[in-house]
């Protein structure tokens, strides 16, 4: 990669800019065809990157181009500034980013309130944007007579004002930006991280002012480069008629009304991603096959019930967090996909057995500086893909090859143990074993990794 970003010590994550502001950015996919993503309020470029559904929506752009993320100054990892920053000055953002990524043309990729500011860089600096995507876009936030499609009227907007200090980081909104997955334990907790990592309540205030004055109407006839439009026709945050007026009003503009009323992809991701790809590159993405060989990696917690009595409510869950955060750092480090947590444990698939046992060991390790003991299980096999989870006799297997381990175990199949000859791992022989609900006798073995 070129350009003069300084590199992070973690995370992939990188600073662009100089004395005055510097702009946190993540590069993913090394594709010919570069698109800068214009997130909508608020991100956090760590804390985002640890929800499975949205680090697989970028990971899928970037198996076809190189997607730039970032977060606009005054908030995430970008330099926290004092009050709201205007439109021209973030369209300064993109272009230091781009700048230092060696990008001298991108797709943007504006989400939410994002859509704006894609709009007006696209406006403005034409011979610098190849094409322009917008997700769920806003025109203008506040209601009134001549627009009757925003998201509040003054009287609402200044009233969600005033709780601001009692609702941010509480971790509520997930009914409208994602209501396919709102009734999700997870969720909440998601989104409370992003809110308290992405900006204080008063920074947050001010933005959102900054952003309910925006209106863009009279900008996108400016807009002169290839358009696609998508809106989810049930979206609860920007209603659909934002993006219907987006594509009456861009000219060459191409709509396309996806079914659903999630405000962000991330979690129906499919529809999206293909139209994404068949605009920038004639080519639709191939169905994937509903089967495939994979590698899957159960962990869990041992006496985690006893541990949580022990420790009290509050120390208990600052705790899971850090192991939560440790195996999905392990995870991007031996290239697992995190398919989702089970419990106190995970389910996560790798396309090699070698680093599912990699990654086992170095997830118990962490355990332990933690005081905690892990349990681990792998198992080689097809499995069968239902959305972004997973089914089959393999999950079975691997489930219950790990429920036979004790504290700080890995144990194995001997399918496992056939695919790593010359690894270096060592096994030792647990017995043959009949598994509850799988047929046949399995070979068991304790893999060994240093």
């Amino acid at each position: 990669m070129n350009g003069s970003g300084s590199a992070a010590r973690e995370g992939g994550v990188r600073f662009a800019g100089g004395d005055q502001v510097q702009i946190a950015y993540r590069v993913v996919g090394d594709g010919p065809l570069d698109i800068v993503y214009v997130q909508g309020a608020f991100s956090h470029l760590g804390v985002d990157w640890e929800l499975p559904a949205f680090r697989r929506f970028c990971e899928a752009i970037g198996g076809f181009a190189r997607l730039v993320l970032f977060d606009k100054r005054g908030m995430g990892m970008s330099d926290r500034v004092a009050g709201a920053v205007p439109l021209e000055d973030r369209m300064d953002d993109i272009r230091m980013v781009m700048d230092a990524v060696g990008s001298r043309s991108a797709v943007l990729m504006g989400a939410s309130e994002g859509g704006p500011l894609s709009i007006l860089f696209a406006a403005a600096y034409p011979e610098r944007t190849k094409a322009l995507v917008l997700v769920g876009a806003e025109v203008r936030e506040r209601i009134d007579a001549d627009w009757p499609w925003g998201e509040a009227t003054v009287e609402e907007f200044e009233h969600s004002m005033a709780m601001m200090g009692e609702l941010w980081g509480a971790g509520r909104g997930m009914g409208s930006l994602a209501p396919s997955v709102a009734d999700e334990a997870w969720a909440g907790d998601w989104l409370s991280r992003v809110q308290v990592n992405a900006a204080t309540p008063r920074t947050a205030e001010a933005f959102m002012r900054m952003a309910f004055d925006i209106d863009v109407r009279h900008v996108v006839p400016s807009v002169r480069v290839p358009t696609l439009v998508l809106h989810a026709v049930g979206d609860r945050v920007c209603h659909i008629e934002n993006g219907r007026f987006l594509a009456r009003n861009i000219p060459g503009a191409e709509l396309v009304e996806m079914e659903g009323a999630d405000h962000v992809p991330w979690f129906q991701p499919e529809p999206c991603l293909s139209e994404i790809r068949q605009f920038l590159t004639g080519v639709r993405e191939p169905e994937e096959p509903d089967r495939v060989l994979a590698t899957v990696l159960f962990t869990d917690l041992v006496d985690s019930t006893a541990t949580a009595a022990r420790l009290g409510d509050r120390r208990w869950t600052e705790l899971l967090e850090r192991h939560y955060r440790a195996v999905r750092s392990q995870l991007d480090r031996f290239r697992g996909r995190e398919v989702k947590t089970t419990g106190d444990g995970f389910l996560a698939t790798f396309d090699g057995p070698a680093r599912a046992i990699r990654c086992a060991t170095a997830i118990s390790n962490d355990a332990r500086e933690l005081g905690l003991a892990v349990r681990s299980g792998v198992h080689t096999g097809e499995v069968e893909r239902l959305g972004d989870d997973i089914a089959g006799i393999t999950v079975h297997v691997g489930s219950r090859v790990a429920a036979m381990a004790g504290p700080g175990d890995v144990f194995v199949s001997g399918t496992v143990r056939d695919l790593v000859a010359g690894s270096g791992i060592e096994f030792v022989d647990r017995g043959s074993h009949l598994l509850k609900g799988v047929p046949g006798e399995w070979q068991i073995l304790e893999a060994r990794s240093d």
